[in-house]
């Protein structure tokens, strides 16, 4: 039921009001109101008033007058506003009951957009040389909480991560290992995925500046990476494995887990390449270049003032792209898949199976990931591979939505926040780049923001134990670090500050966590079950109707945020809800006001705020702790 009961209600009468003045084909609007429009306000007189000849505002008032003959349970009246909106107002007794009943049930925000039809969702996907920085964490987490919210719409997803373990970043490394010394053991208490990128990645690299002859073994290590079956491919798969079982942990740690690990090194040998050249040349596609610069080159003809993109050289080698092409069709199950599988050797921490690909089909063991749709998280700096990959594979598949590259704009830190972290940045905000050493990885971000929760929680609570203030610290900071991933529109740059972050103030985590575990106090001081058997008749206060309304739109909310594959609109309803949840406390005492049943009514909605924004802070990952 929930708001979407009066929305469904009010268009159904205004469909049959219009069929008896013979309009059909009206794509009308009927929507939660904005403050000064009733409960719910419709467009409807507007789009009529080329066809009526009258202005909206009289055609609103012709509806509303129309509108008294329809039967309605949800609605008290409607009203036409000066503006020519068409206003409806709740009958908030029967309205709050639908929406307060619905909410105590586990399938509550539920939303059925696939069909259970099946979708990948790729993410992470971070070289296997380095930790993972704090840019990488947005694709992380917008990866992880668009899977959570696709989820919710009925979806089958496959999490993939793509590993791409025969790139340069990868060959810098096993240069350092080699050619210069680098033990294969980090420092006492040094993560490996940090030892990797903090001295043998920035070090190694260092070294071709001074010296470009090196430049020779960089592409000769890289040469036998690709042909997979060497000493050096053997050495880097063991390195690659290990600084990817530490960005893992990082992960997890953060509540990002994956259904199968996909290694570029796999699809190199596996022959998808072959397969997908010759469709392509097939459907034409693909031209072969005669004369020109791209001489003997097979090129993907640009658009527009775009220019011609080269998969296979003259010489017979596929570029970068020529890995992405068949991964793509893959993904899509276009092809034929070449991969048996076999679980990872590390359980994840939510006990769900990781499985990754293998050439090795000794022990067949079939699995499909592939989906009838493919959302791929990938930052901006690639939309152009990227928009010539959807091409493609929308030509493919013949569905043009089928491959849908979702990108991202980068992250960088606040002055004090790269101060902190000992950047010295003059004053300027840190733009991040692995290959000069200029980043700062996840795991420090995440264990400053656990020791400052740490402290203040102990501050707050002297009498609390060290296991509960752990368990708090890592909530808050999981949150805290997911929150400020997702709360910004995609394209926007984020500038991530420490402070401002952990702020029990505006739009933050902490303020929304905060808000939860009030209710949760108020529910515990009540020492009752809370129960849905009320009288609903005793919410007037507009602070209590105000609330009610904010739950019930929490199913709209989710069918948005999957359909515009955009986590930041769950986030957004979380802090509403919280901001009216602390209105509602500001205006209307729960407890000892010596009227029982409405005390019940009271604990009823509070009981529903809890476990309403519970659901949809889980769709970002973010648990809520019931004490801060």
């Amino acid at each position: 039921m929930t708001f979407k009961s009066i929305l469904d209600e009010i268009e159904n009468n205004l469909n049959k009001i219009l069929a008896d003045l013979s309009i059909s084909d009206v794509k009308y609007s009927v929507e939660p109101a904005n403050p000064g429009f009733g409960d719910v306000s419709s467009n409807v007189s507007f789009l009529l008033a080329k066809q009526l000849k009258k202005n909206p505002k009289d055609i609103a008032v012709m509806l509303s007058e129309k509108y008294l003959n329809c039967t309605s349970t949800l609605v008290l009246k409607s009203e036409a506003h000066p503006s020519g909106y068409l206003n409806f107002f709740a009958n908030w007794e029967k309205l709050s009951q639908l929406i307060l009943s619905e909410s105590y049930l586990e399938t509550f925000g539920d939303v059925d957009i696939g069909n259970n039809s099946s979708i990948v969702v790729e993410h992470t996907s971070v070289n296997p040389n380095k930790a993972l920085h704090i840019g990488h964490i947005r694709n992380i987490i917008i990866g992880d909480s668009v899977s959570k919210i696709l989820k919710k719409a009925n979806y089958k997803v496959n999490v993939l991560n793509y590993i791409d373990d025969s790139g340069l970043q990868v060959a810098d490394i096993i240069v350092g290992f080699k050619h210069f010394g680098f033990d294969q053991e980090p420092p006492k208490g040094k993560k490996f995925d940090h030892y990797c990128g903090d001295d043998v990645y920035v070090k190694t690299t260092e070294k071709y500046e001074s010296n470009p002859s090196l430049e020779d073994i960089r592409k000769n290590i890289l040469k036998e990476l690709e042909d997979g079956y060497s000493e050096i491919a053997k050495f880097a798969d063991k390195i690659t494995r290990r600084v990817l079982a530490s960005q893992l942990e990082t992960c997890w740690n953060l509540g990002v887990f994956y259904d199968c690990l996909n290694f570029e090194s796999q699809i190199i040998r596996s022959g998808l390449w072959s397969k997908i050249f010759e469709k392509l040349k097939e459907m034409n596609l693909i031209e072969f270049e005669n004369d020109g610069k791209n001489a003997g080159c097979w090129v993907i003809r640009g658009e527009g003032k775009e220019e011609d993109k080269v998969i296979v050289r003259s010489n017979g080698t596929a570029t970068y792209i020529a890995k992405d092409i068949p991964y793509a069709a893959w993904k899509l199950g276009l092809l034929e898949d070449p991969f048996n599988y076999e679980k990872y050797d590390k359980d994840q921490p939510n006990s769900q199976i990781l499985w990754q690909t293998t050439l090795n089909q000794d022990n067949p063991n079939p699995h499909d990931f592939t989906g009838d749709k493919v959302v791929t998280v990938i930052d901006s700096r690639q939309a152009r591979l990227q928009k010539i990959i959807t091409t493609l594979m929308a030509k493919f598949k013949s569905v043009p939505d089928a491959y849908v590259h979702l990108g991202y704009e980068s992250v960088t830190l606040s002055p004090d926040t790269a101060k902190t972290l000992g950047l010295d940045t003059d004053g300027k905000q840190a733009q991040m780049s692995g290959r000069k050493g200029v980043y700062v990885n996840a795991d420090s971000v995440y264990d400053l923001l656990k020791e400052k929760t740490s402290d203040e929680t102990q501050k707050r609570h002297p009498e609390m134990d060290s296991s509960e203030i752990e368990k708090i610290a890592h909530y808050v900071s999981v949150g805290t670090l997911r929150y400020e991933m997702i709360k910004q529109d995609l394209d926007k740059i984020i500038t991530f500050d420490f402070t401002k972050s952990l702020s029990l103030e505006g739009d933050t985590a902490s303020y929304i966590q905060y808000t939860h575990a009030r209710a949760s106090r108020i529910l515990e001081k009540s020492n009752r079950i809370p129960s849905i058997d009320v009288d609903y008749s005793l919410f007037k206060e507009e602070s209590e109707t105000d609330l009610i309304k904010n739950i019930g739109l929490f199913n709209l909310q989710v069918r948005d945020a999957a359909n515009n594959l955009s986590p930041k609109v769950i986030a957004r309803y979380c802090h509403d809800l919280a901001v009216s949840f602390n209105s509602f406390y500001e205006h209307a005492k729960v407890l000892d006001i010596g009227d029982i049943p409405l005390e019940n009514a009271r604990l009823c909605l509070v009981h529903s705020f809890k476990i309403t924004l519970e659901k949809a802070l889980d769709l970002l990952g973010i648990k809520a702790p019931d004490r801060m």
